[in-house]
């Protein structure tokens, strides 16, 4: 993303110690502010004021409205055949009216929906694979498992291509090869295709994971991002909701392999879909007529006498450059490890993950077995709890962590010179985090006791509803601060968190089986339910060195850029 965008970035969340720099017209209106109940309080001068102030900062800042989007000329819109959007590129995303910002919204949560209903689909019909494939329960469960590690590995490429070719261009190409692979996913001779299909699909389709949240980022201000980011939230989550019933239901009657055309299907619509309604969101690094004077200068005839091992030398430094763009340069996406900041928050997000892995292989052998014995259509619905779950803090937590974010920008007092909250990325984990950290934690032990002790169904069902709001609470939070600790590079900060909490699923998804077997499902989530408790600590950490280790990773990021 060009400087203009760092800029802009720059602008929206603070990247120093706080301030209060104003317009004349402002400065006494934002200087002179009130406690947040709204009675008369002293400022660093020494005035009383009333609470009215605060109000009219507020007003002011409700009243500041974007400018008229400019469109780009359909000849020279970017992307995949971006000429053939029915929405127009614009020169800044941003200025996209709202309800345009919502359908983009929506267009890419439809998009996101693709991924883990991969995933969470053919949960009900493990068994059923086994036995057609004519092996192991543990070998069918590689085949659910790796397509979670496929999902932690290709983000880290898409999202570094999408940041140079564009969003629109990798959503168009993940989703041709997601229509590829499924079909050969559905006529699988046996369980190795079928495995090393499911990886190539899983790969396709988690391009819209990281590329998703970074067109979000595109298009939303921080000021709104939490809640838009729950609202794309809402596309993975209806993967989880309605896969496994639909799963279910196909698997009981047309067999499993109608499950992967199911899939085929719907990447072949949501790939028509994204071919017209879907324009270029990337803010462009330099104007059309630049590029193109640019190309036309390349291009033009050289005149200088080049010998013939300069010709080589240049050709193979090109080799070298292309190699290491395809091969190296995605694998940088994971050094954002090395900031601590980034380094816990995903780490939190992971455990979380992991956790809801353990659970869903948890729920498939559980309730098909005694003393539930329930049919693989029930087996699916088993599902609805915690998907229901998560759809509620999706609607609701992202709205209250923007909010939290704008209090404790009041509180402290950081305005800009035009008057508008600057907002830290860290402010995000605050109460709604250890709310989060004490809820899915306790649901985990809740559902591991009364399954292991065959209770009434409905009981441990329930467990994971509360589940399901925890965890969606700290995926949603996560999601959103790291796009906002990378602002020049938003879709890499949740790429680097797909790779992490990937694996983590992956591993979860592999030794479920195992040890539940060997321990039950009782000390399982108990011992889950102890780190995921341990692992809060995070929340703590952020509170108090979080700032300290965002402005040293703004330090470097800004050196590098």
């Amino acid at each position: 993303m060009d400087n203009d965008t760092g800029k802009i970035a720059a602008q929206e969340i603070d990247r120093e110690s706080p301030k209060e720099h104003v317009g004349p017209d402002l400065e006494e209106k934002i200087e002179n502010g009130s406690s947040p109940d709204g009675s008369l309080h002293k400022t660093e001068h020494g005035a009383e004021v009333s609470g009215t102030k605060e109000k009219d900062v507020e007003m002011v800042e409700t009243e500041i409205q974007d400018p008229e989007p400019v469109k780009v000329p359909r000849s020279q819109r970017r992307g995949l055949f971006g000429r053939f959007s029915i929405l127009a590129e614009v020169e800044e995303p941003k200025h996209y009216p709202r309800r345009t910002k919502w359908y983009i919204t929506f267009v890419v949560a439809l998009a996101a929906v693709a991924a883990p209903m991969g995933s969470a689909i053919i949960f009900p019909s493990l068994l059923q694979i086994s036995d057609d494939l004519h092996t192991s329960p543990t070998i069918t469960n590689l085949s659910a498992a790796l397509y979670m590690l496929s999902m932690s590995i290709f983000p880290l490429w898409w999202s570094s291509f999408s940041e140079t070719l564009g969003r629109r261009t990798i959503y168009l190409t993940s989703f041709t090869l997601f229509l590829l692979f499924n079909i050969l996913s559905a006529v699988s001779k046996d369980i190795a295709m079928l495995i090393i299909m499911r990886v190539l699909g899983g790969g396709a389709a988690a391009s819209v994971q990281a590329v998703g949240a970074g067109t979000i980022a595109d298009v939303w201000e921080v000021r709104e991002r939490g809640r838009a980011m729950g609202i794309f939230y809402l596309g993975p989550l209806c993967g989880p909701l309605f896969a496994p019933i639909i799963g279910g239901a196909l698997a009981e009657k047309f067999g499993w392999r109608s499950t992967q055309w199911f899939l085929a299907i719907y990447g072949g619509a949501v790939l028509v879909f994204l071919f017209f309604a879907l324009p270029e969101t990337l803010k462009a690094t330099k104007s059309p007529s630049s590029e193109t004077e640019k190309d036309l200068a390349s291009d033009g005839p050289n005149l200088a006498r080049t010998t013939s091992r300069q010709s080589v030398q240049r050709k193979t430094a090109k080799h070298i450059k292309t190699a290491k763009r395809i091969f190296l340069d995605p694998l940088k996406i994971i050094l954002y490890l090395r900031f601590p900041a980034v380094l816990i928050t995903v780490y939190y997000a992971s455990i979380t993950f992991g956790s809801l892995y353990l659970l869903n292989v948890s729920l498939q052998t559980t309730f098909s077995k005694p003393p539930y014995n329930f049919s693989t259509t029930l087996v699916g619905l088993t599902y609805i709890p915690n998907s229901i779950g998560y759809v509620l803090a999706s609607l609701f937590g992202g709205k209250w962590t923007d909010k939290i974010m704008a209090r404790e920008a009041k509180r402290a007092g950081r305005y800009d010179e035009k008057g508008k909250l600057m907002y830290r990325p860290e402010d995000r984990m605050r109460e709604n985090a250890w709310i989060a950290a004490f809820l899915y934690p306790s649901a985990l032990v809740w559902y591991g006791w009364t399954a292991e002790k065959g209770i009434f169904w409905l009981v441990p069902l329930v467990a994971n509803f509360f589940f399901g709001i925890g965890s969606m609470l700290i995926f949603a939070m996560a999601t959103t601060m790291l796009t906002e600790f990378m602002p020049k590079k938003a879709s890499n900060g949740v790429a680097v968190n797909n790779f992490v909490r990937n694996i983590f699923s992956c591993v979860g998804a592999i030794v479920a089986q195992p040890l539940i077997s060997a321990i039950g499902n009782g000390w399982l989530f108990t011992g889950v339910g102890v780190i995921a408790t341990a692992s809060s600590a995070v929340i703590w950490a952020m509170r108090r060195f979080g700032p300290r280790w965002r402005q040293v990773m703004d330090r470097e990021l800004n050196q590098a850029g």
